[in-house]
């Protein structure tokens, strides 16, 4: 799997944020629409159903402050030896007859994203929810390079804003 912006990419799926595990609730997109696994959820929509996706309370600063927090994290796992799981977010998936709230962890080591691929993958969503861009086109890069890891943040924006048509 592959992190590229708010999303990771694997060979068959891509996570608006980590892939969950377990009873983490997550979201999933794939060529058949968009699905909430995770405890009690089970939720799925077409992707005809569906008319936005938004995040909302994602981690976003400039890679100086980023790295900033990083190493302020870092130090305090070191002292208090209390490692913590990702920061979470939210992903709202919205349909004409509801509107629905799903938590799912940041991918993005640190759980701070960077303006420019926050702004990017935000881009996308809406280009996913509106039809203006296709699934399938990350579905199709992960076939053929998420085993090789996460790309560089230049190759990642490369890729994102080719995703978006920008």
């Amino acid at each position: 799997m592959a992190m590229v912006g708010l999303f990771w990419i694997g060979e068959d799926a891509v996570y608006v944020g980590a892939e969950p595990t377990g009873a983490a609730s997550g979201v999933r997109l794939s060529e058949d629409g968009v699905e909430a696994p995770g405890a009690g959820r089970g939720r799925f929509w077409t992707w005809d159903e569906v008319v936005r996706i938004e995040t909302r309370h994602v981690a976003v600063r400039s890679g100086v402050r980023r790295l900033a927090s990083m190493a302020f994290d870092a130090a305090s796992v070191m002292v208090t030896g209390d490692g913590q799981l990702p920061p979470a977010f939210e992903v709202e998936v919205a349909t004409a007859e509801e509107s629905v709230l799903v938590d799912v962890l940041a991918a993005v080591t640190g759980g701070i994203y960077l303006p420019s691929e926050y702004d990017l993958s935000t881009t996308l969503l809406r280009r996913l929810a509106d039809g203006g861009a296709e699934i399938g086109d990350l579905l199709a890069w992960g076939r053929e390079h998420a085993a090789e890891g996460t790309p560089s943040r230049e190759e990642r924006e490369a890729l994102l804003r080719k995703w978006t048509g920008a």
